[in-house]
């Protein structure tokens, strides 16, 4: 069965409706039709799976390696929700149908999972002949602006501008807020509230922060591997920080980015949105430690070595073996280091100086990126409103929701995309045995 964005005079009536053809919605609508439902899928856009194509910088970073225990640490929000359809369909049973579909693939640093091509479009391939091979009809083209349902018959309906598409169950999986130029605008977000269900506050998640300190701009594209952050509030010193890992950043025009501040976005907007808070009154400041391995009396050491290696060197270039060269004027400045200064005078307060901003090298945040930048929405709809075996609604039988939709993150490395293969794949279990009493 080929897709098509002709509008013809085709059967528009079905078993079960999926809206949204994304990485949940395709798997709804195979997991429903291989169960025997007849099924259409709905896709906005003239061809499916268009955020899936930019994720992981193209690559596609569709699940991570790892056991069902060690997903749940990494799942930000809500992940005893997970408990239930991630112990029927885990990041190993991905795998496995990717590469029953035509699509091998590879694990790498981090248990990251990538199709061996380094292509997105070969997992969106893969994903399309499973729904086709399952006898679905994929209809793209079809920018459904409301759904509704008639009780008395019995019916849900998603109606587009000039067509209704009707069936006794509907499977909404239209993502979130995030890259919204891939479609992902909240239409089902919006949907859900028109019909009652709570839909909880939503921020974009795994962005980059902005940060105060000008000096930023001047190491725009130095990425830094192998250090360690943490972050907390300017008036919490002595408290645990809010987050901590050890990973790779990356500094923008604007303030920094890469793994490891992604995933901090991730926690820090889950603990703004618990406090109510605004970055403007949170008064965070994020501490990076440029040599994580080594603890200050080391680090000291290390220090005294390359200045007696460089006696007769200027500050600038007797720290070139230690930090990157665009970033040691930064250092220097911060221990209120001349950087034309001798090596051999610098006096023992000026090394301990350079030490502590090795070791704590400070930048304060004032906010972070929007859903253009985002690569997922944090909030949506509440899992309290979801069963998390069939991802039906619990207050209108035959409507289920999937996907990035549901109030349920995690940080980087494939967590979210499993998540939306997961609830998807239950969702579209969880409407065949619905229709089947």
């Amino acid at each position: 069965m080929t897709d098509t964005n002709r509008q013809g005079s085709f059967q528009k009536s079905a078993d079960v409706i999926v809206v949204g053809a994304g990485a949940a919605g395709m798997m709804a609508a195979a997991r429903a039709a291989s169960m025997g439902c007849s099924v259409l899928l709905l896709e906005k856009n003239q061809k499916v799976g268009r955020k899936i194509g930019i994720t992981g910088k193209g690559r596609c970073n569709l699940t991570n390696n790892c056991d069902m225990r060690e997903f749940m640490t990494h799942v930000v929000n809500n992940p005893r929700f997970l408990y239930s359809s991630l112990s029927r369909f885990a990041p190993a049973d991905m795998i496995a149908l990717m590469e029953e579909n035509g699509v091998p693939v590879k694990t790498e640093r981090g248990r990251r999972v990538f199709p061996v091509s380094d292509r997105s479009f070969d997992v969106i391939d893969g994903l399309l002949g499973l729904v086709k091979r399952s006898g679905a009809r994929v209809l793209c083209g079809r920018n459904v602006d409301s759904i509704s349902f008639d009780p008395d018959r019995n019916l849900f309906t998603a109606r587009t501008g000039s067509e209704q598409f009707s069936a006794p169950a509907m499977i909404v999986t239209t993502g979130g807020l995030s890259y919204p130029s891939t479609g992902s605008t909240g239409d089902g977000l919006r949907w859900a509230s028109h019909l009652g269900l709570d839909v909880t506050d939503c921020r974009p998640s795994l962005v980059p922060f902005t940060c105060r300190e000008l000096w930023c701009r001047e190491l725009m594209g130095l990425s830094l591997k192998n250090i360690s952050i943490r972050i907390r509030r300017e008036e919490d010193h002595s408290s645990e920080p809010l987050f901590s890992e050890f990973g790779e950043m990356l500094f923008t025009h604007f303030g920094v980015s890469g793994p490891v501040i992604l995933s901090a976005s991730s926690f820090i907007q889950q603990y703004l949105r618990k406090k109510h808070l605004a970055y403007e009154q949170a008064g965070l400041v994020l501490s990076i430690d440029l040599k994580p391995a080594l603890d200050k009396e080391t680090l000291d050491k290390r220090l005294i070595r390359d200045l007696e290696t460089y006696h007769n060197s200027e500050m600038r270039h007797a720290l070139e073996d230690l930090l990157p060269k665009r970033l040691i004027s930064i250092v220097l400045k911060e221990a209120d280091v001349r950087p034309n200064k001798v090596a051999h005078d610098l006096t023992r307060e000026e090394r301990q100086r350079l030490v502590d901003v090795l070791k704590d090298l400070p930048l304060h945040i004032t906010g972070c990126g929007g859903y253009n930048e985002a690569i997922i929405t944090m909030g949506g709809v509440s899992v309290k409103e979801i069963d998390p075996s069939t991802m039906m609604v619990k207050t209108i039988p035959g409507l289920f929701m999937a996907g990035e939709m549901l109030d349920v993150d995690a940080v980087t490395g494939g967590y979210n995309l499993q998540i939306a293969f997961t609830t998807g794949r239950a969702a579209g279990e969880g409407a065949a045995r619905f229709l089947k009493g």
